[in-house]
């Protein structure tokens, strides 16, 4: 059965996961409205649809430089405990209705202190509004499980104090760590003292890698600063040639580390070309352990099930296909080895047999 036979509805309804989402690049239009509003700052428009076109359009300028300066409205509104409890509870429930089941998300709580609050107050504060919002979620029928991630942003310099908090907060919601921001001339060894600090810490993280860098970005992310996972790192391609794998990219996939592939957000900020040439089919097709994600849902203007649809019309996708990607994600996340064996068994393979 194709995959581009499926309705959009039930591709809805497929158990999803999505390891590379930003918080602060998935608001509700409606809701950084109100919450501008509330705390007088001054938007493009102050209508949600208007608001939401803004956004990918500026998304769509194929500059990542732009892409990352949308979120100065985003971050405005989530410098306060009431703006951080209720985009993170919404934000769980997008995940819901969109058919997620398992979500890591991840956000820099560096950025979000010019409203007075400490930095374990906005950890705190954030984990109070994930946990209300999978209660919610669990209520209605669609429950859905959502670890964090905590960022170092690359181009400042409290990463190390980021990591303390990943630490801190690991038995409360947080499961790992990345560091995130322009990657142009902010290479991740920057910051080795806190990946070494997190690795005799047992906790795991991913580095941004091999967007706007190429092959030297994944390696450095990789073998010097021991990253579990790549987030995008569709760069990787730069090391395979007719399909024989370089020394890297044989690395890559042999060693099962997952790439946090987001199709839409490539295309917005140059690292693709379309959708149908997008690597993530042909490193699929090569056996690496790609996911799907979406990256920003209102920036990128996507949901996990539109990134589906898009595979599926574009790059001849079917549903095993997507089931692979789900799967693959899932054997990723940072999560215990028997609670990752349990959504997939008892969720996510029950899930797509009746789809199939």
């Amino acid at each position: 059965m194709k995959a581009t036979r499926v309705d959009t509805e039930t591709l809805r309804r497929l158990p999803k996961a999505v390891l590379h989402d930003h918080l602060d690049g998935g608001l509700r239009p409606a809701t950084v409205v109100e919450l501008a509003d509330a705390v007088g700052h001054t938007l493009p428009t102050t209508d949600p649809d208007e608001l939401a076109a803004w956004y990918v359009e500026a998304a769509n300028s194929g500059d990542l430089v732009r892409y990352i300066a949308t979120f100065e409205h985003t971050l405005a509104v989530m410098q306060s405990r009431e703006g951080l409890l209720r985009t993170a509870e919404e934000y769980v429930l997008d995940l819901a209705a969109d058919g997620v089941v398992y979500g890591e998300v991840r956000y820099a709580p560096e950025l979000m202190l010019k409203g007075g609050l400490t930095l374990p107050e906005v950890v705190e504060t954030v984990q109070e509004g994930l946990a209300a919002g999978m209660a919610r979620a669990a209520a209605a029928g669609t429950p859905v499980r959502v670890g964090t991630l905590l960022c170092g942003m690359r181009m400042f310099d409290r990463t190390r104090e980021t990591a303390d908090l990943a630490v801190a907060f690991r038995d409360a919601g947080v499961v790992g760590f990345d560091i995130a921001g322009a990657e142009d001339g902010f290479p991740p060894a920057d910051h080795l003292s806190a990946f070494e600090y997190l690795r005799r810490e047992n906790v795991p993280f991913t580095i941004h890698a091999g967007e706007a860098h190429g092959l030297p970005s994944i390696h450095q992310a990789l073998q010097v600063c021991g990253a579990q996972r790549i987030g995008h790192g569709v760069r990787i391609t730069d090391d395979i040639v007719e399909g024989k794998l370089g020394r890297l990219a044989g690395w890559v996939r042999d060693r099962r580390i997952a790439l946090e592939m987001c199709p839409t957000s490539n295309l917005q900020t140059g690292a693709a070309t379309s959708i149908a040439e997008h690597p993530i089919t042909a490193l699929k097709d090569l056996g690496f352990r790609v996911t799907l994600n979406t990256d920003n849902r209102l920036v990128s203007g996507t949901t996990m099930t539109r990134e589906m649809s898009l595979l599926v019309e574009e790059a001849g996708w079917t549903l095993e296909d997507l089931r692979t990607v789900t799967v693959n994600a899932l054997k990723s996340a940072f999560l215990p080895f028997d609670e990752r064996r349990a959504l997939i068994e008892d969720v996510v393979l029950p899930g797509y047999a009746s789809a199939l």
